[in-house]
C-alpha cells in the first residue's frame, strides 16, 4: 500500500574519515523513500531547485518512486554541509542553505489523496499539521522531528504529536521532548503527548519500541518495550541518512502488511535496522540505490541470528 512522504530533497557536502563528497543527493525524504521503496509503493512531496536534474530524478524513478509531488522552483535546492570524526556518532553541521526549501508549502496532488500511509519527515510542525489535516482518511501516520522543533516550536509540535500513530526520534530527542534523563520515564511521558507508539533510535546500538494502551487495536494488555539490535559493521563510511533509512525500512514494511500486530511491528524494527545498515556503507544514497531484495532478506536473517539465543549455543 502506498506511502506518502513529505520532507526534504537536498544536496549534501559530506566529509568523514573515509573521504569527502560534494553535492550528493540527500535529504530526509530521499533516504526514506529509497529505503521504503523495497517494500511498498512510495510517493514524494518535496521542493527542489534548478540544480535538481533528470539524472537526480532518475534515482527515484528507477526505484518506482512517484515523483509527481516534487515541486520545481527557481533558485537552488536545500544544501547541507557536515563532517564526521572519531566514531562518527554525531555530525558537525558546517553549513545549512535552505534556499527554495525555506518557503516550502507542501501541495498534495489529487492523485496522492488515496494514499493509505503518511510519513511526516523532519520539517516545520506547522507544515506537518497542514499535510495531516488534508489526509484525514489515511490508515496510519508516522512522523519524525528534531531538537530544533522541540526546543523552539513546542506548541506547534504538540499538535502534530496528537495526530501520530508512531513517532520516530533518537535518544536525545526523546529525553529533550519529555524533559527526563531516564529513557524509560521519557518514553512514558512522550506517549502521554499523543503518539500511540514511540520508536527510539540508538544509532549503532539499535532501536527500542515503547507501546501505549492504543498501540494495537484489540490488544488490551500492556506490552513491554521491544529492543532490536543494530548489525555490528566493520566499516561505516557515511552515517548521513541512516535514521531516515531506518524509518523507511520500518514504515515500508508496516505498509506492506495487511494488519498491524505486535509481531508485525517487531519485524518492522528489524527491517529498519537492515536498511539503516546498508545506508552507512557508502556515501549519500549510493548503496541504497543498488541494494537487492535478496541482500535485504539475507541481512534480515543475519539480524535474527544475532538476536536469538538458539544461535548462540545457549
Amino acid at each position: 500500500m502506498a506511502i506518502l512522504v513529505v520532507g526534504s530533497v537536498a544536496f549534501d557536502n559530506i566529509e568523514t574519515p573515509h573521504g569527502a563528497v560534494k553535492d550528493c543527493l540527500g535529504g530526509a525524504a530521499t533516504h526514506f523513500s529509497l529505503a521504503a521503496s523495497y517494500f511498498t509503493p512510495v510517493r514524494v512531496i518535496a521542493v527542489v531547485g534548478k540544480d535538481f536534474t533528470a539524472e537526480h530524478e532518475a534515482v527515484f524513478t528507477r526505484r518506482g518512486i512517484d515523483t509527481r509531488g516534487i515541486e520545481r522552483s527557481e533558485g537552488l535546492s536545500f544544501h547541507w554541509t557536515g563532517s564526521y570524526s572519531g566514531n562518527m556518532d554525531e555530525a558537525k553541521t558546517l553549513g545549512t542553505d535552505l534556499n527554495v526549501f525555506e518557503t516550502f508549502e507542501p501541495k498534495i496532488p489529487d492523485v496522492y489523496k488515496d494514499s493509505e500511509y503518511l510519513f511526516l519527515a523532519n520539517i516545520d510542525p506547522v507544515l506537518q499539521s497542514r499535510v495531516r489535516s488534508q489526509m484525514s482518511n489515511v490508515r496510519m501516520v508516522c512522523g519524525d522531528t528534531m531538537n530544533y522543533w522541540i526546543a523552539d516550536h513546542s506548541a506547534n509540535l504538540a499538535k502534530v504529536l496528537r495526530e501520530l500513530d508512531v513517532l520516530l526520534i533518537n535518544d536525545g530527542e526523546a529525553r529533550m521532548l519529555a524533559g527526563e534523563r531516564n529513557l524509560v520515564l521519557a518514553a512514558e511521558k512522550v506517549l502521554t503527548m499523543g503518539p500511540k507508539t514511540l520508536v527510539v533510535k540508538h544509532g549503532e546500538y539499535g532501536a527500542t519500541a515503547f507501546f501505549g494502551d492504543r498501540s494495537f487495536p484489540g490488544v488490551d494488555r500492556a506490552l513491554r518495550p521491544f529492543r532490536a539490535p543494530a548489525l555490528p559493521l566493520a566499516e561505516v563510511v557515511d552515517p548521513t541518512g541512516a535514521g531516515d533509512s531506518f524509518a523507511g525500512g520500518f514504515y515500508g514494511y508496516l505498509a506492506s502488511q495487511r494488519e498491524l500486530t505486535p509481531a508485525v511491528l517487531r519485524t518492522a524494527m528489524f527491517y529498519g535496522g537492515v536498511m539503516g545498515s546498508f545506508a552507512v556503507e557508502r556515501f549519500g544514497t549510493e548503496r541504497m540505490q543498488n541494494v537487492s531484495r535478496e541482500e535485504i532478506d539475507e541481512r534480515f536473517k543475519l539480524f535474527l541470528e544475532i538476536s536469538h539465543l538458539e544461535h548462540a549455543g545457549v
